[in-house]
């Protein structure tokens, strides 16, 4: 209460120069990073640090670092740029990395990848 409401403390209560009313919209109108807001949402202090503006920089930061890749990727040398792997995405709380991926991979030992597309559209594979 101190943080948000200087001069004010909760035994203004006793005294008789805060009303309930008060105190309701006081706390009703706590902004969302406040540790009341917080515990009343039940977020942790990492999950609150990610705010909308945050997040979307995040992702800012995800496009271009994927656009450089691509850009680097398809412009040099194919000898130079075979080893490359793209970049991994910032983490952010809450978001777990997928552990087996959707790459179909065709030829060589993995098969002609039939059974891998039969998988992801819902059909048998032509050769089952």
């Amino acid at each position: 209460m101190a943080r948000y409401w200087p001069g004010r403390s909760l035994l203004d209560l006793w005294r008789g120069t805060l009303s309930w009313r008060e105190l309701r919209v006081f706390l009703r109108y706590l902004p969302t990073d406040s540790a009341t807001a917080r515990a009343v949402r039940g977020a942790t202090a990492e999950e609150e640090a990610w705010t909308l503006d945050r997040q979307l920089l995040a992702s800012v930061v995800d496009a271009v670092r994927e656009n450089t890749f691509a850009t680097v990727k398809l412009g040099g040398d194919p000898k130079k740029t075979g080893r490359l792997k793209p970049p991994k995405p910032i983490p952010r709380p809450g978001v777990e990395e997928p552990k087996n991926t959707n790459v179909i991979r065709f030829g060589g030992r993995h098969g002609s990848g039939a059974k891998q597309l039969a998988k992801v559209f819902g059909r048998p594979a032509a050769n089952q």
